[in-house]
């Protein structure tokens, strides 16, 4: 076998192999320390070094001229034209089509923290909800623009995670319907759905800091590890596995193990990896990839491709999800630079790839269609991971328009998962049973390959396992056993993954099994 010494002495040394893979003296790793990314980032400037060296080749999407209208109606159907959906929003009913695609300008307008959310609430909500034929039994005595406020804001109190939206994504909820919609279900809590956490629920649900051989690198898999790069996101979903991690602090979750992004902590990780030849595909996440500087993505990806063994790298964000312009916006460094590594590794024989997180048909805007079929054009390989929601997508309908949306997008459906055991959000989690179930409509109705795998990611570090290869599942107890072989040639373990209590009942499909 050859070693990493032999293998950068054949190739002239390891200053030879950063220069075959376009890299220049990195500023960020020869510091004492990377700046760190605060909660409240907004330093999205591009940076000039990273245009020079990953410039894309083709030319960036022009907006074309801003629409007249200003008088839009909540139909999500997909017309196929630029139609201004963030005019619904009367803040930004005189935004331009230029204004709104640009970068900058999401993320001055992104909307952070409770009190903001409440004002904007006001703003964008009638004064008397109009009657929801979907909305939840639960929530029916919500009928006004107070109430409503004041539930979600009671419901921020309980929450793991704080509150940071994208107008991207404020523009696709209906608010004419905020008490049954599937996108603002995601992102903002009400109290009056809120269900107690279940008894076997803890924090860090997968155990990742039992994985986790130095602090922000989480090794579960012989071949795989996890790279928390930063402790930040774009927009932070209610779900987040990570609520642990990620994010402000908040009444429910007061202290959080932060991953910021220091050249010190990043170096025991390079040199873990370093020393760890089994592994050839590498994560790198947080938080969200999104969120590291454009500098930070390129010099944390150029130096795990100078590693001989690792073979595959997956950058891991939602931002084609929820704030699609950036990649659109000329010249913007972080696109430049994801486009530029994913060329290099092509001729370097690796691969690095996108991975993203649409939950929903509807998040898939002409912009996002737009931001997808740029990244198709240049290379990158774009790979979907949908979390199986309660009230989002939870039906074989919703999900198989989702695939194949993904699918006519140029996005490899991935995964589908179980939603995790994680605090505050039981609400959202559904039995083991809905997922076999949607799998069972799903699957045979749309090509193999865009099929995706419908996974369980099981509590306490079991590791991702097909949800179907459950050793035993008793659906009135909610329990669901997988049974796992033991790491490193140890014996097995038994995994239990819990249904949420309030849905402990025997689902038809499976009476006569």
């Amino acid at each position: 076998m050859l070693s990493v010494t032999t293998f950068y002495r054949s190739l002239g040394g390891r200053h030879t192999l950063l220069r075959r893979i376009n890299t220049s003296t990195r500023q960020a790793l020869n510091a004492d320390s990377v700046p760190e990314i605060s909660d409240s980032f907004t330093s999205w400037t591009a940076t000039t070094n990273v245009q020079q060296k990953y410039q894309s080749a083709s030319s960036p999407v022009s907006p074309r001229h801003s629409h007249s209208s200003t008088s839009l109606s909540y139909d999500f159907q997909d017309t196929g034209l630029r139609t201004p959906y963030w005019r619904r929003i009367p803040l930004w009913n005189d935004t331009s089509e230029e204004q709104f695609l640009d970068y900058g300008w999401q993320v001055s307008n992104t909307v952070q923290g409770k009190n903001k959310l409440a004002q904007f609430l006001y703003d964008v909500l009638p004064e008397h909800l109009p009657h929801d034929e979907h909305a939840p039994q639960i929530l029916h005595h919500i009928r006004d623009r107070d109430a409503f406020v004041q539930d979600v804001l009671a419901g921020i109190l309980a929450a793991p995670m704080s509150i940071r939206i994208t107008p991207h994504v404020l523009s696709i909820i209906d608010w004419t319907k905020p008490l049954s919609d599937p996108i603002r279900r995601q992102f903002i809590p009400l109290k009056s759905s809120h269900v107690p956490n279940h008894p076997k629920l803890q924090l860090d649900s997968l155990n990742e800091t039992a994985d986790s051989p130095t602090p922000g690198l989480v090794h579960r898999y012989h071949d795989k590890a996890l790279f928390l790069a930063v402790s930040v996101c774009p927009v932070y979903c209610r779900f987040c596995t990570r609520s642990y991690s990620v994010g402000a602090p908040t009444d429910e979750v007061a202290s959080k193990r932060s991953f910021t992004p220091t050249r010190r902590r990043w170096e025991n990780m390079f040199g873990y990896i370093e020393r760890t030849p089994q592994l050839s595909d590498i994560v790198v996440s947080g938080g969200d990839s999104y969120y590291l500087a454009p500098e930070h993505l390129v010099s944390i990806t150029e130096r795990l491709l100078s590693i001989p063994h690792i073979r595959r790298i997956r950058i891991a964000s939602k931002g084609l999800a929820v704030c699609p312009s950036r990649i659109l916006t000329p010249n913007d460094s972080w696109t430049v630079g994801l486009i530029g590594l994913s060329k290099t590794a092509r001729e370097l024989g690796k691969s690095v790839a996108l991975h993203t997180h649409f939950n929903h048909p509807r998040e898939m805007t002409w912009v996002s269609r737009l931001a997808a079929q740029k990244l198709y054009e240049e290379g990158v390989m774009v790979r979907n991971q949908t979390v199986l929601l309660r009230g989002v997508n939870d039906n074989s309908e919703t999900m198989k328009q989702l695939i194949r949306t993904l699918a006519d997008n140029n996005i490899t459906p991935y995964y589908v998962y179980q939603g995790d055991m994680v605090s505050g959000v039981e609400d959202l989690r559904t039995p083991l049973s809905k997922i076999l179930e949607i799998e069972r409509q799903v699957r045979g109705s749309i090509a193999g390959f865009v099929t995706p795998n419908f996974v369980v990611d099981l509590p306490g570090g079991g590791g991702k396992r097909l949800a179907n290869s459950y050793d035993s599942y008793d659906p009135i107890s909610g329990a669901s056993q997988f049974v796992i072989p033991g790491k490193n040639g140890g014996k097995e373990r038994v995994y239990v993954y819990w249904d949420p209590v309030h849905s402990n009942t025997t689902p038809s499909f499976l009476d006569s099994t």
